[in-house]
């Protein structure tokens, strides 16, 4: 459904635009435009190892609400061959910018809500996550409920049109007494800097290639790489002149404990000054 309000949007407005950066993981510094709104559909497909394969997908409202604070809103569900479809919750982050300016590092606190059930869009890893908790099957994994209280150190560096990102993660479950620790690390690059002289669909600058790694950092029972999934991939995006952007990135597991691949895709679209498009 929003992949086709998104559709509806390319042809009836021309004012967005803007270039995403091609992580699915990883947060750079970025926050977004005070007034402005993106709409995102972010999806993943997978097929872990002795289970079903499944698609997790959620749809984000992104609102810049000063230049130092964006929020975020996200609807998550997920369908597995041979059980079912489900809603599997909500999400609703926060990030904040402490200094303004442009810096050799930008530093972004990042604090999230989480209350969901069987969710399997994967966007984090943290703790012992790994293959194994996708074989549950949906009946019994919503029964679980979660409600968590995510953190994020999010730094930020640009050279030479290169974005070099870093996210350390910390998330904790009300119901259990121990934090868990995460990271992902995200590199991107657009594949030419100066914009063409005319506008066109296909041109480098439309395009951005990078490559995200992640994964889990254990707990405070015991910090460290051991028995955690870790994922590696390159990514894709492309941004159409109207604003609107896909992005792609096939992920490979780099050990028995994570699934052995994944498959992501997003669409996204911002408009400008939404709520002046109410105004007379």
């Amino acid at each position: 459904m929003l992949v086709g309000f998104l559709g509806g949007l390319v042809f009836t407005s021309t004012s967005a635009h803007g270039q995403e950066r091609p992580y699915f993981v990883t947060y750079s510094a970025d926050l977004e435009e005070p007034g402005n709104l993106e709409l995102e559909t972010f999806n993943v497909v997978g097929n872990p190892r002795g289970g079903d394969p499944f698609i997790g997908s959620d749809v984000e409202f992104e609102y810049g609400v000063m230049t130092w604070w964006t929020t975020e809103f996200y609807l998550d569900g997920q369908a597995t061959a041979n059980q079912s479809t489900i809603f599997t919750g909500f999400r609703w982050e926060n990030r904040f910018r402490p200094w303004l300016g442009h810096h050799v590092v930008n530093p972004v606190i990042y604090a999230e809500f989480e209350d969901t059930s069987a969710d399997k869009t994967l966007r984090e890893v943290v703790g012992h996550d790994g293959n194994d908790d996708f074989l549950v099957p949906n009946g019994i994994a919503r029964m679980d409920k979660e409600r968590e209280l995510e953190l994020k150190l999010i730094l930020g560096s640009n050279a030479h049109g290169w974005d070099i990102s870093e996210n350390f993660i910390t998330e904790k479950d009300f119901s259990d007494s121990f934090w868990e620790f995460g990271y992902a690390l995200g590199v991107s690059r657009p594949l030419q800097l100066a914009a063409s002289a005319h506008e066109c669909v296909f041109c480098p600058e439309k395009f951005q290639v990078g490559a995200e790694m992640y994964g889990g950092l254990g707990t405070t029972d015991g910090f460290g790489t051991t028995q955690t999934s870790q994922y590696l991939g390159p990514t894709i995006n492309w941004t159409a002149p109207n604003g609107l952007t896909v992005g792609m990135s096939p992920q490979f597991g780099l050990n028995h404990y994570s699934i052995p691949f994944l498959f992501r895709f997003s669409v996204s679209y911002e408009i400008e000054q939404v709520f002046s498009r109410f105004h007379k």
